[in-house]
This record gives C-alpha cells, sequence and structure tokens, in this order.
C-alpha cells in the first residue's frame, strides 16, 4: 500500500465535505467521491451508517481505515500526503500554531457559532469551552496579523478549514461582519480549488433535483 492508493469521501455538496474537496484538490492526490443525497435522507441509509454512525459527513476511506470528524481528516491527510507543504512537519516551528488553531476551530469556534445561532447561554467564561463568543472571535482575529495566512506567509490547509467555515457563517450572519475576515475569507477562496468544487457543488446539487412529472 502507498499514499498513491485512492482516498474515496463521502459527499454531500455544499456540507462541510466541500472543505475537505478543497484539501484533496490542493494536496493533489487521487481522490473518489461517493455522492450522496442529503435532502432525500441518504446519509441515514443503512449503508452509510455502517461505516459512520453518526450519518455525518466529511468521512473519508484510505486504505483500510475511515476516519470521520473534519479535523481528524485534515490532519490526517496534511500528514499522510506531505509532499504538497500544506501541513507542517513535525520539527517545523509552525506545527505548534497550526495544530492550534485546527482543535480551536472545532473546539472553540464550531460551539460558540452553534451556542449563539441557537440562543443558548453558554454560562460563565470560567465553565464555557470557548470562554466567550467575543473573545473566541478576537482571538482568531488577531491571529490573522501579519498575515496573509494564519502562518504568516505560509498557507496550509488550516486556511482552508477557517476560510470555508467563515464564509458560510458570514454569509449567514452566524458571525458578523468585520474587515479581516471578510478579506482573509476572500483572499483563500481565489484559488482554483475553491472555484472547481463550488461550481461541481451546484452542477450536483440539479442532478440531485427532483424530475417534475
Amino acid at each position: 500500500m502507498t499514499t498513491t492508493d485512492p482516498v474515496i469521501l463521502y459527499y454531500c455538496p455544499q456540507t462541510r465535505a466541500s472543505g475537505t474537496r478543497v484539501m484533496l484538490e490542493e494536496l493533489k492526490v487521487p481522490y473518489t467521491l461517493h455522492v450522496m443525497n442529503l435532502n432525500a435522507g441518504e446519509t441515514r441509509s443503512p449503508d452509510f451508517l455502517a461505516v459512520n454512525p453518526l450519518g455525518k459527513v466529511p468521512t473519508i476511506r484510505h486504505r483500510e481505515a475511515i476516519i470521520t470528524e473534519q479535523i481528524a481528516i485534515a490532519l490526517y491527510l496534511g500528514d499522510t500526503f506531505p509532499d504538497a507543504g500544506l501541513a507542517p512537519a513535525f520539527d517545523d516551528p509552525t506545527r505548534g500554531p497550526y495544530l492550534r488553531w485546527m482543535v480551536y476551530y472545532a473546539a472553540c469556534f464550531e460551539p460558540a457559532v452553534l451556542d449563539r445561532a441557537n440562543g443558548h447561554d453558554p454560562g460563565s467564561p470560567s465553565r464555557s469551552v470557548y470562554g466567550d463568543f467575543a473573545t473566541m472571535l478576537s482571538t482568531f482575529e488577531a491571529a490573522l496579523t501579519p498575515g496573509p495566512y494564519l502562518l504568516g506567509d505560509r498557507f496550509s490547509l488550516a486556511d482552508i478549514q477557517w476560510a470555508t467555515a467563515l464564509q458560510w457563517t458570514l454569509q449567514f450572519g452566524l458571525v458578523p461582519e468585520r474587515p479581516a475576515l471578510r478579506d482573509y475569507v476572500s483572499r483563500v477562496t481565489d484559488r482554483e480549488s475553491f472555484r472547481l468544487v463550488w461550481a461541481d457543488d451546484i452542477r450536483i446539487l440539479e442532478t440531485q433535483q427532483p424530475t417534475q412529472p
């Protein structure tokens, strides 16, 4: 077995899986899509639940391994396919900040956004996993200075992860508009990989529309 073995990406368009597909495009590794129709309930099918009991995408299969959870997938891909240089090596001084912002996304950003969107009170900052929403977001925003990316001049999978999430959360008003965030999203998503995936997502969605009688 080699790293040229294709990655199978269990996929629904315009979901978190889109960011994973952008990563695969940037890493330039062979992959195949196992496309499912989210609206038709295909992620709850017995076949897929046997792969991921939570019925969530993204999920990948590589060789004999099943990897779930968006950040775990990103970390796995970056380390398994190092030639693209999108994940700092273990002895690279930027490895720590890279891991920090990857985990910060899952441990702080997503819980904070969901609490805010659902009107949940996280409790006192000392008891909340992310402190408070304003501090959580301003901490990330400060990391974009001096930029242009989270690791300074170095573009990484962490930027794909964050820009993808911010694109959606800014669009739906889940995160307040701030010039630094908007500029960051525009800078990262102005890449061929994003344009390709987003255009193909529209194509897939069109094929999934029910035919009119």
